[in-house]
């Protein structure tokens, strides 16, 4: 009996921006992707949750500022009633506020909009797989914050400690984290597969009951390693 080939699964993919002449173009060339179905194009958060309702959908594509509801707030809305479905934020605004409200609210991703149609598609790969994609100018961003947030105050430990029973790629994981490497630069810098990268932040995270990726830079700045 021959074997049959699998098809890849193809993600759902809802695009959401408020501009037409941003939302329409998007979806079309995002949808010239074999591995993605774009299933709605939204002009609000409200449409969104709607669109997200009637599912199923893999991943949204989010606008930060839309009438009716805004990204941040339909972001934390799906992060509550719809865990499995990732937010990939695609935005002009990278400030702090932003890029804060929009990660705290639970999405994946965040790009700003000179990313490329590679740049996107990428992201909404990785969502898909649970993985975090942030662009070098947001991850820039928050690793300025989380410097400033990680200076000890007078008479406090410089340092914090991390847990002795970390591995030494677990420790060389963390600190790529902490210089603002994705996934797939943390592989590349380290020769190995992003699968791989993944299963080393999943333990390192566990062991050293890290919340999120800023948390991360937060304590690899803490410990001395960035």
């Amino acid at each position: 009996m021959s074997e049959q080939t699998e098809r890849p699964t193809r993600l759902k993919v809802i695009v959401a921006d408020d501009q037409a002449a941003v939302r329409e173009p998007l979806a079309a060339v995002l949808g010239l992707a074999e591995d993605i179905d774009v299933v709605a194009a939204a002009a609000d958060g409200a449409e969104v949750l709607a669109a997200v309702a009637a599912g199923p959908v893999d991943v949204v594509l989010m606008d930060l500022r839309m009438p009716v509801l805004d990204g941040i707030e339909t972001t934390r809305r799906l992060t509550e009633e719809h865990p499995e479905v990732a937010v990939v934020v695609l935005t002009t605004f990278a400030d702090d506020d932003s890029i804060l409200g929009a990660l705290g609210a639970g999405a994946r991703g965040y790009l700003t909009k000179n990313a490329g149609r590679q740049d996107i598609t990428r992201a909404i790969r990785a969502a898909g797989a649970g993985q975090s994609v942030l662009d070098r100018e947001v991850q820039n961003r928050l690793l300025a914050t989380a410097r400033a947030k990680a200076a000890p105050a007078p008479g406090e430990a410089s340092r914090q400690p991390l847990p002795d029973d970390l591995t030494p790629r677990e420790r060389e994981v963390l600190t790529l984290i902490g210089q603002g490497l994705s996934n797939r630069g943390i592989a590349e810098q380290l020769f190995i597969s992003e699968a791989t990268v993944k299963t080393h932040i999943n333990n390192l995270f566990a062991k050293a009951h890290i919340r999120d990726r800023a948390d991360a830079v937060r304590r690899a700045i803490g410990a001395g390693l960035a």
